[in-house]
């Protein structure tokens, strides 16, 4: 019995690491995703909800709408922080599905990756540049706690963290507004509005 049961705990085991992702690869999968999406000959419209169908399960949106509202994160009631993610969300799968739907077939190589700890992993590639736009250089910050679900916390363009710059926009907006959250539910919502 103890043999057995020994038996299934490795096995277990092993099944549980044959199926975790590297970030690197989940990087080139989500790339991959998005490019064919992107190739398509379909609407604007149509690619928009396919890559935000991507970016659902790709980037954790929580993990970046909390990083992006900082220290004002305290201050919030939980119907506020309720309230703030459902906007969040939208305004952050518009502006990404919008931004990324411009491109026609966008080639990403992923060159190498860096494990940072336990949780992080930086993985960096490059846009490949063509006779409209020059090579871009993007590191992809991936959240590796789970390792069986790899999520998107951030990318690092050209040596610039879309999050932190996300996080100043926002501050500014608060620091303008006295800090009241409501200028900021309603900058999100117009947004998203658009």
């Amino acid at each position: 019995m103890k043999k057995i049961f020994f038996i299934l705990i490795l096995l277990n085991f092993n099944f549980i690491h044959v199926f975790s992702v590297e970030p690197d690869v989940f990087v080139q999968s989500t790339v991959n995703r998005a490019s064919e999406i992107l190739a398509k000959n379909i609407s604007q419209e149509e690619k928009i909800n396919k890559l935000k169908v991507i970016a659902k399960e790709t980037v954790d949106i929580q993990g970046v709408g909390f990083y992006s509202l900082g220290s004002a994160r305290k201050n919030l009631s939980e119907e506020e922080k309720i309230k703030y993610l459902q906007l969040f969300e939208d305004y952050f799968l518009k502006s990404f599905s919008s931004r990324l739907s411009e491109y026609t077939n966008p080639e990403i190589d992923v060159l190498s990756k860096k494990v940072l700890g336990e949780n992080y992993t930086i993985v960096n590639s490059v846009l490949k540049g063509t006779s409209e736009r020059p090579e871009v250089k993007i590191d992809w910050r991936i959240y590796t706690k789970n390792q069986d679900n790899p999520l998107i916390r951030d990318l690092i363009i050209e040596g610039l963290s879309l999050a932190r710059t996300q996080k100043e926009e926002f501050a500014s907006i608060l620091n303008s507004n006295d800090g009241n959250i409501d200028f900021l539910f309603k900058t999100l919502k117009e947004f998203s509005l658009k």
